[in-house]
């Protein structure tokens, strides 16, 4: 008699379908995974230890860099807290720009999501169609940061600066020819909110283009239709928020149950799934990307009609404005206080959570009346779905791992913090 014996591989960590950093060590029965045990910690950067050493300013940044294809929504959280600890709260604009920027962060990161998860799956151009629109949405994150991925445009009491009144345009090169520059630059010609409008008018027909694609494809639902169930109880329990837990069919969002900014003036509805399956998460975040839509051309709206400040007026944790810090002593001390020293909080704790794409993302914030944190604890949504994996793919093929590493949608900047 032959002896069958399971056997150990390693998947990643450095597997293109990993998305990112994860070694799975898989015990497999021929190609049956019995077991799928995560392995992470191979991109630990310690930001919640560096946040300790620094002025609660200075660490805006690093939650950039936590979950990269989230930047804005996770400075959200962070400034959020710092604003429940000062009991600061922002100019209603500066809280309509927030929202916009969230929603445009989430289509941002659902884009991402599809093109990679519907590659992992063999679906090539998928992946092309969605970085087409990524870069529009990156030109409003320069636009009002100068920079396309970490911003660092929250800050505690508003944002850093105003919509600008227009956008940077292309000029002709040698990759580029005049007519093709013109029809570039043509939503170009007026303000951000202009472009921002304009893109929101052609959005809901690229998603219609990647439903075309997708969504009734025979391939992808062969590859994602009853593949890792998780129930809707089992989903609690294990502490999923986000698309995971609204995939099970639990219609759970901050937005709606918790609502921070102005959430609660706005209209849009919640998608949830019936079977909690990988095309089930899927289908819910093609209809957030449409929610999003939907949100933005409210806020639009709101923007254009209502002018005023965005930042709130206390030059002790707001920096004054630049024209007054040159000819005004006192203001040139508050700037220099503020960014050498930054401002102190009063001892106690606040926690503050938003509805990031991936789920709900909190900051637990420990003050002991310094100026800099005692102690700041993130919980970051896909350090909680990863360590259900094993329980997602039990049973599964190997290929079928696959499928639901991308329908999880983790990013490890945020899972290793």
């Amino acid at each position: 008699m032959t002896e069958i014996r399971n056997y150990t591989m390693n998947f990643g960590p450095q597997h293109p379908a990993a998305h990112g950093v994860l070694r799975l060590v898989l015990e497999l029965d021929g190609e049956v995974i019995q077991r799928a045990d995560p392995h992470v910690g191979l991109l630990h950067r310690a930001t919640e230890k560096l946040a300790e050493s620094k002025p609660y300013n200075q660490s805006i940044g690093y939650m950039d860099r936590l979950d990269y294809v989230s930047m804005m929504c996770n400075e959200h959280g962070y400034v959020l807290a710092i604003e429940k600890l000062l009991g600061l709260e922002p100019p209603v604009r500066a809280q309509y720009i927030r929202v916009m920027f969230d929603e445009i962060t989430r289509i941002l990161n659902h884009l991402l999501w599809i093109g990679a998860h519907a590659l992992d799956v063999g679906a090539m151009t998928m992946f092309l169609y969605a970085f087409r629109e990524r870069e529009d949405l990156m030109d409003c994150y320069e636009a009002v940061s100068g920079t396309r991925m970490h911003a660092t445009y929250y800050r505690p009491g508003g944002v850093y600066r105003d919509l600008p009144e227009s956008m940077s345009r292309y000029e002709p090169s040698k990759w580029h020819n005049e007519k093709e520059v013109e029809r570039m630059n043509a939503d170009r010609q007026g303000s951000l909110l202009d472009f921002i409008e304009a893109f929101s008018d052609r959005f809901p027909g690229y998603v219609d283009e990647y439903e075309t694609l997708l969504t009734d494809n025979r391939i992808w639902k062969q590859r994602t239709v009853g593949i890792g169930v998780v129930e809707p109880e089992r989903a609690i329990a294990l502490g999923f928020t986000g698309p995971m837990l609204r995939g099970s069919g639990v219609e759970w969002d901050l937005r709606r149950k918790q609502p921070y900014e102005v959430y609660d003036r706005l209209d849009f509805d919640i998608p949830v799934g019936a079977t909690g399956d990988c095309y089930d998460r899927y289908l819910v975040r093609m209809e957030e990307m449409r929610q999003s839509n939907h949100i933005i051309r409210q806020c639009v709206a709101w923007l254009r009609a209502n002018p005023g400040p965005v930042m709130v007026d206390n030059h002790k944790v707001a920096p004054p404005h630049r024209e007054t810090m040159k000819r005004d002593m006192e203001s040139l001390i508050h700037h220099f206080k503020l960014f050498t020293e930054g401002y102190c909080l009063p001892a106690g704790e606040a926690y503050a959570a938003v509805e990031h794409p991936k789920g709900e993302f909190g900051c637990y914030l420990v003050s002991d009346g310094a100026n800099k944190p005692y102690r700041l604890k993130i919980r970051a949504p896909g350090f909680v779905h990863i360590s259900a994996m094993d329980e997602m793919v039990r049973g599964h093929m190997l290929a079928d791992l696959v499928a639901v590493i991308g329908s999880q949608d983790i990013v490890f900047g945020e899972v290793d913090r």
